[in-house]
Parts: C-alpha cells; sequence; structure tokens
C-alpha cells in the first residue's frame, strides 16, 4: 500500500487514539494535585514531542525512552523476587 491508502485506512483509529491520549491529560490537570514535577508527565510530555515531529523511527524512540536499561542481573532479581 502506499502512504495515502495508509492513511485512509489508519486515519480514523489515529483521531481515536489521539483523543483518548487529550482526554487523558484533560483529567489528570482537572484534578486536585499537581503531578508537574512527576517523571512520568515529563516522559508523555517527550513522547508526545517525538510524535509529533517528523522524524523516522519514532515508535523505536518512543519504546526506548518508556523502558528501563538493560541489567544483566534481571534472570536473577527476578526470580528473586518471585519466589518471595
Amino acid at each position: 500500500m502506499n502512504s495515502q491508502q495508509i492513511l485512509d485506512r489508519e486515519y480514523l483509529e489515529i483521531r481515536s487514539r489521539i483523543l483518548d491520549i487529550a482526554a487523558s491529560l484533560d483529567r489528570i490537570q482537572r484534578a486536585d494535585g499537581n503531578v508537574d514535577s512527576d517523571d512520568r508527565m515529563k516522559l508523555i510530555a517527550k513522547a508526545l514531542e517525538i510524535v509529533s515531529g517528523s522524524d523516522q523511527h519514532r515508535a523505536e524512540k518512543i519504546q526506548l525512552l518508556f523502558s528501563r536499561d538493560y541489567d544483566n542481573s534481571w534472570k536473577e532479581d527476578f526470580f528473586a523476587a518471585s519466589k518471595a
């Protein structure tokens, strides 16, 4: 498929997902309290910058943004936690 065909197929789904994100952010903003200093909000803001950019590999960049750094001892840590 060409880019126009993909846009035709994906447009409504993309629009719906963007609306969901906007609604979630509105709910957070309207609620009592302040999360401006919460690192997760900073990650969300950075992800939105990536999405709105024109660089390629946006999905990869966002996946890496929300991923933990690799830990060589993950197996030991995982199995120790699962036995507790």
